[in-house]
């Protein structure tokens, strides 16, 4: 067996599920879970339309590359919402598998084998990074996403002995759990930094479109590169997919787009990873792709539901409402992540994710210690039931 295998974790819902073994939740209650941010709102009829009208496209193996149409719908798209002037759809975008897939096999595209190589990632932060280095054979270095900043990370502050060996480095903008959006200043140091040391950036996405006010969405990382001036995306790649933006988790479709070396070397690797898109799902989506009226409606309900719910836990919890993204990350009285979550499953069967469980421990301190993220994902009449009893929770330990 591969023995990198051995230095993987537990994902955080597995921990999730130890924590709660052997307790007994309300059974007068009815259970409400706010602990997995997996889409809940129903998939647009143009997608599963488009699915069902596809099937014939089952009788043919797929291209890895994707087809020019899909990949033209994607160019086309990315255009669209972050004002590129170009992007050839042939040599800088290429279809994946949901954005999952795609950042984890990445970083064995990137990583070459040496014994220093780092991988540099924020802190807390999805555990497929960390995943990613650990197999691809680098050791992760975690940088704190810091609450006195808006939880953005100080990139300054890491050790230049860091950046020498680092390989790539993992940003999510908007961050997952904290909502943070990376601005402009931000990405010019990390590109002045991928310039003088050479590391790629792999900037995950796939929350982009889930964001508040619609008159100011998020900062892309192309869109970011272009307003400085970056021709070609060099060292850059973004992921994004269809499964927070169009509601369609199982649809398993996104995209990676930017520097066309890098497009090159991840396709060869790709098509030897055997990670062909099914020419059905193709076509529901370039449909999903080209339609922007589902995308306002699934903003519209999110923007409701923290309309409805923030009046419920801002007095009453250390948090706020996100720029983007759809989770609430609280901080809970005292510092004891794990415990309040065990006990507000026990006694009002609403489930919650300890923070600490998406942190890992860096210079004597989980910065995930202490919060807790919830996932406005359920219908709002659960969402707001399940902030009622939260709500209720903490009055009663105050």
């Amino acid at each position: 067996m591969n023995p990198l295998l051995k230095k993987l974790q537990p994902y955080p819902f597995e921990r999730l599920r130890a924590l709660l073994d052997g307790v007994t939740p309300n059974s007068a209650l009815e259970p409400l879970n706010l602990s997995i941010g997996e889409p809940k709102h129903p998939t647009p009829e143009l997608i599963t339309r488009t699915l069902a009208d596809s099937m014939h496209g089952l009788a043919s193996y797929p291209a890895t590359a994707g087809s020019p149409a899909l990949r033209e719908a994607m160019a086309a798209w990315i255009c669209r919402r972050h004002g590129l002037q170009a992007l050839d759809p042939m040599s800088q975008v290429l279809p994946i598998n949901g954005s999952r897939e795609a950042l984890f096999s990445f970083a064995q595209t990137v990583i070459d084998g040496r014994a220093d190589a780092l991988v540099v990632s924020p802190n807390p932060f999805y555990q497929i990074y960390e995943g990613a280095a650990l197999l691809a054979g680098a050791t992760p270095v975690f940088i704190e996403q810091d609450r006195s900043r808006g939880f953005r990370c100080d990139w300054s502050t890491v050790a230049e002995s860091v950046w020498q060996r680092a390989q790539l480095l993992y940003v999510c903008s908007p961050g997952n759990p904290t909502g943070a959006v990376m601005g402009i200043d931000e990405w010019q140091l990390l590109f002045e930094l991928s310039d003088r040391y050479g590391f790629v950036i792999a900037s995950d996405e796939c929350y982009s479109e889930i964001y508040l006010d619609e008159q100011s969405p998020p900062l892309g990382s192309l869109q970011a590169a272009q307003q400085l001036g970056r021709d070609g995306f060099p060292r850059l790649l973004a992921f994004s997919s269809l499964s927070k933006r169009s509601n369609a988790p199982g649809l398993r479709s996104g995209f990676v787009a930017g520097d066309s070396q890098l497009i090159r070397s991840f396709l060869l690797y790709r098509t030897y990873h055997g990670s062909a898109m099914s020419l059905t799902v193709q076509q529901a989506s370039i449909a999903a792709w080209n339609d922007e009226t589902h995308v306002r409606d699934n903003r519209a309900q999110y923007r409701a539901k923290f309309e409805a719910l923030a009046p419920l836990l801002l007095d009453v919890l250390d948090t706020a409402v996100p720029q983007a993204g759809f989770y609430f990350w609280a901080r809970v009285p005292g510092d004891d992540d794990t415990g309040f979550v065990r006990e507000l499953y026990r006694q009002y069967n609403v489930l919650a994710l300890p923070g600490s469980f998406l942190g890992r421990e860096a210079g004597g301190h989980n910065p995930g210690q202490g919060f807790i993220r919830l996932a406005l994902v359920e219908p709002q009449a659960q969402c707001v039931e399940a902030a009622q009893r939260l709500r209720q929770f903490v009055q009663s330990i105050q």
